[in-house]
Parts: C-alpha cells; structure tokens; sequence
C-alpha cells in the first residue's frame, strides 16, 4: 500500500497532473505530423509557383513565304457564232474550232491536249427576225508551261484568222506541288514564330520555353507579280506560297 501511494505521489502533486513519456515515444507523432505540415506547404506552394509559371505564355505568328513556278497551264478559249440559222452558227463554230487546233498544232501540242468543254445555243427574235447563236468553249491542258506562254503571247494570230475569242479567254497557269513544300514551309514558319517569341522574351526578362498550342493558317498562292487573268491578259506562271502559323509559346 505504501509502495502505491508513492507512485500516486510522484504523479499528483498539489493537484497537478504530469505526463511522463516513457522513452520519448510520445514525441514520435508530433514530429511526422510537423514535418507533414512543413512538406505539404511545400508542395503546395511549389504547385502555385509552376502554375502561375504555366500561365505565361507569348502568342506570336510566324510566316513563310517561297516563290514557285506553275506546273500546269489551263487556257480555255470562248468563241461563238450569230447566223440567221442555226445551221449556220454551227458551222461557223466548226470552222473556228478547225482554226484553233491548227493554230495549237503549229506550236507543237498534241491533238489530246485540246479537248471541247461546253456548247451553248440560243436563239434571238428582233423585230420579227430570227437569229441563232452557237457559243463553244475549247480548253488547252498541258504541263508545258514554256511551251503554253509562247501559245498566249500570239493569241491574236487566232483572232486573225477570223476567231472571235470572248471575254475570259486568258491562260491559267497552276501550282499542282503543294504537298511537296508544306512541312518545309510549316518548319520555317514556325522557326519565324520561335524567333519573334525569342525577341519577346529577351525584351521581357524571360526565355522561350516549348509550345503551349499552335495553329496552321491556310496556304495562299498568288500570282508573284500580281498578274490576273482575263481577255487578252495572262495569268503569270510565277506563283508565291504564303503561310501564316499562329503559335502559343510558354515563358520562364
């Protein structure tokens, strides 16, 4: 009984309660919980860094220009005949007709590379008087675009020999190879973006990092000089390529 009243006595003193650990275990958990709380807020804070770093991004557009000569010639030619039968109209379109693929012949086409592409008929009531007027469309198809801008330059020699070419008679001339410089072109413009997002950052204090999202514009083809096409007038073989990127580039 004595032995148990000291111990009673050695915890309670004056109504004060002491705990006593035995061999520092009771201290074990406080520590992990501590370091819990020290190694999350770390983490924490460290996640809030990086996405506030994610947010900054530049957005810039990168272009790509490269000059290209036409690989296809289109020239389709309009003609038409007014006579007081149809008869008539009709054989004086065939008489062009003949004209034409002796002209094309001359300068070295094949009879395959002309082929008829459409024929239109009316009919006109003046006054009482009847006329008919039969409209032919030819079309000239080759890949030999010198062969087809020596052709256009002596248009005039068919109208010499009596053919009426109309309105919308001009050559055309076609860039048939685009997918062969598209990753090219889509590399450069991109590399132009990088650089415009590089001066950017440099202006700014930070460094381009990767890229956040990209877009490819469409892939424009004029003609080089600006030339159109219509009566009497050529299109130009020598065609530009343009594409515009529009890319997103993260900072840091």
């Amino acid at each position: 009984m004595q032995g148990e009243d000291r111990d009673n006595d050695g915890q309670t003193q004056g109504g004060i309660t002491r705990f006593i650990p035995q061999g520092g275990k009771g201290l074990l958990p406080v520590l992990i919980l501590s370091a819990g709380l020290v190694i999350g807020g770390w983490f924490i804070g460290d996640g809030f860094r990086r996405a506030k770093v994610a947010d900054r991004s530049v957005t810039v557009r990168g272009l790509a220009e490269r000059e290209v000569t036409a690989d296809l010639a289109t020239w389709t030619l309009a003609y038409s005949a007014t006579a007081p039968d149809m008869a008539s109209a009709q054989a004086s379109v065939d008489r062009d007709s003949q004209s034409i693929r002796a002209f094309f012949g001359e300068l070295g086409f094949p009879a395959e590379a002309l082929q008829p592409t459409g024929v239109n008929v009316q009919s006109f009531n003046n006054n009482g008087v009847v006329s008919f007027t039969v409209r032919q469309r030819m079309t000239l198809r080759t890949t030999d675009v010198d062969r087809a801008q020596k052709a256009v330059k002596r248009q005039f020699d068919l109208v010499r020999r009596g053919v009426m070419l109309e309105e919308g008679s001009g050559m055309a001339y076609t860039f048939t190879k685009l997918n062969t410089i598209k990753p090219e072109m889509v590399a450069a413009a991109t590399k132009d973006a990088r650089s415009a997002a590089e001066q950017f950052a440099r202006d700014s204090g930070a460094s381009v990092d990767g890229i956040k999202t990209a877009s490819q514009g469409y892939f424009e083809i004029t003609a080089r000089d600006g030339d159109g096409g219509g009566w009497g007038v050529s299109d130009s073989p020598y065609k530009k390529v343009r594409v515009v990127t529009t890319i997103d580039f993260y900072l840091r």
